[in-house]
């Protein structure tokens, strides 16, 4: 769940959890409150339009999508559709869904909520077809290029929606058309970006739609209100079809930039679930009480820096190679992060299908001085003379300043550099990144949207089927070579094929051409009191309807 492709910001998620009597669906009063954080303003909660963690993390709990996937296993699992298949040419898939979800307006004056009809396949066309239109500018829709036509509507080759590969076949039965056979579609059709949005509610109040008592939804909550750079709050959807499994009847996120102030919060026993914040977690760990509340496992994430090989020098692949061998991964983990973190040597990390990064024989780019100092000299630039201006730019964050500032250092010591630092806040550094003007080097974070290489190496870095946002070149000898190798990969039915095309993609993509710095494979480390109990969503986005809220 991020950067474009879902571009994962990655900032501490932290979760407050407060008993309380409080107005919840329906305007009933009592029931159980949870305080959230968001560590940013949500850029967009219309599910089209979503990209970041803490977008797709509000949409995930305001609609739903054809698929969900399993929280233990990563397996696709049944939600708005209960029944699919495939054609035996792979490139017609067929969902028949529910027909208990109802659209529903909450008003937030009254505390009333007003039925508006049930969710059907019109609602999941009218999604696609306005996801795929170019006039709407999802940064997402390069997910859809694998339906028939969905490139060319996008990139305006074909100006005719209705030829898109997705169709009604009857109220609840919806048929997409692939351009090939993709064992993966499931999870693509489950993505937020194709979640059923209200074409009456978009319409009749345009990108207002998605204020709180515009808003129609269908998901476990209800947005009742927004104040913008400071608040959200969620009630109870009691026309969920999952409504009499939903503990908790309200959630109310503050946003709160610093993780430094959340941890604080949690520690007064404001906050009952918080994120450890980098500068705290040797004494989280050493605390008999703190330490017993943390919770540290692998998750489906790499931390990395993009380099933009159209400035200079950064389009000398040397120059690329030269800053990754001199970063040193283990060290950065051991002094800064200090969560167990794994060193990065592929872009996917252990757990996703096709991933290399456990497989002995992809050596990848690790920290190595002498050869790191070798390559600048052969790029040109002996003991970084020479070598024009480079500048690190992050989303603004305490602990993405601390790691750009340990890798700086490395740089300075190894390299002979100086290479400047900048940062934006967040919506502002998004579209930076993903506009004409990407900085030289960028920091990001992904999370998968779904467990297979195709949505790590082809819908972050293709030169054409993504925003690619390091700039390389569609015509050159490399980037061709990576096209063919995650095009035949995503089209193969041999699992054993598929690997090895992606272990040649990560190759060329890491280490050959080094077009990404990967840094390291994250861990979730979070603090839980004892009262709450929780799931861990594997592909972000809790699902705060399936926590439980004891007595403090």
């Amino acid at each position: 769940m991020l950067r474009n492709k879902r571009l994962y910001v990655l900032f501490a998620l932290v979760m407050i959890v407060t008993m309380a009597l409080s107005g919840c669906a329906g305007g009933k009063a009592g029931g159980k409150t949870i305080n959230l954080r968001l560590s940013a303003e949500p850029p967009a909660v219309d599910p089209n339009l979503a990209t970041d963690d803490q977008s797709t993390w509000v949409v995930k709990l305001l609609f739903g999508g054809l698929t969900d996937v399993d929280d233990k296993t990563v397996e696709v699992i049944k939600d708005l559709s209960n029944e699919w298949s495939v054609s035996s040419d792979g490139l017609k898939w067929t969902f028949k869904m529910r027909k208990d979800v109802q659209w529903v307006q909450y008003d937030p004056a009254t505390k009333k909520v007003t039925k508006k009809g049930p969710v059907t396949a019109d609602d999941v066309v009218y999604s696609v077809k306005r996801a795929i239109n170019p006039a709407t500018a999802s940064e997402y829709a390069y997910v859809d290029y694998i339906i028939k036509n969905g490139q060319a509507i996008n990139k305006g080759e074909n100006k005719n929606l209705d030829d898109l590969g997705v169709k009604k076949i009857d109220d609840y039965t919806v048929e997409f058309t692939l351009e090939e056979p993709a064992g993966y579609f499931p999870n693509i059709a489950g993505m937020w970006t194709n979640n059923p949005v209200p074409k009456k509610a978009i319409e009749a109040s345009g990108d207002k739609w998605i204020e709180p008592g515009n808003i129609w939804t269908y998901g476990p909550y209800m947005l009742e209100s927004w104040e913008h750079e400071k608040s959200m709050v969620m009630v109870k959807n009691p026309y969920y079809y999952g409504a009499k499994d939903v503990d908790i009847d309200r959630i109310h996120f503050d946003i709160i930039t610093e993780d430094s102030t959340a941890f604080s919060k949690y520690e007064n026993g404001e906050l009952d679930v918080c994120a450890v914040p980098l500068a705290e977690m040797d004494r989280v760990k050493k605390d008999p009480t703190l330490s017993k509340e943390l919770y540290q496992a692998p998750q489906l994430s790499t931390y990395y820096y993009g380099f933009n090989t159209s400035k200079k020098p950064l389009d000398n692949v040397k120059v690329r190679q030269a800053l990754s061998y001199a970063v040193d991964r283990q060290k950065l983990i051991d002094t800064v992060t200090k969560g167990n973190q794994k060193p990065a040597k592929t872009f996917a990390p252990p757990g996703i299908f096709g991933s290399p990064a456990e497989d002995p024989n992809f050596k990848g780019i690790l920290f190595d001085p002498a050869k790191a100092k070798a390559l600048l000299a052969e790029a040109g630039y002996p003991d970084g003379k020479g070598l024009p201006e480079i500048t690190l730019m992050y989303n603004t964050s305490e602990g993405h300043a601390k790691i750009a500032q340990f890798i700086q250092q490395n740089w300075k010591e190894v390299l002979g550099i100086d290479v400047k630092l900048a940062n934006q806040e967040w919506a502002v550094y998004l579209k930076t990144v993903n506009g004409t003007d990407t900085p030289q080097i960028y920091r990001m974070g992904w999370n998968a949207d779904y467990p297979d290489e195709n949505n790590w190496v082809t819908e972050n870095f293709h030169p054409v089927k993504s925003l690619n946002n390091p700039k390389w070149d569609k015509n050159s000898d490399s980037a061709k070579r990576f096209m063919a190798a995650v095009e035949k990969a995503a089209s193969a039915s041999n699992p054993a094929d598929r690997k090895k095309l992606y272990f040649e993609a990560e190759q060329i993509l890491c280490e050959e051409q080094a077009v990404i710095l990967p840094i390291y494979y994250y861990t979730r480390n979070v603090c839980t009191k004892p009262y709450v109990t929780r799931t861990y969503a594997p592909l972000g986005g809790e699902r705060i309807y399936k926590w439980k809220l004891g007595t403090k």
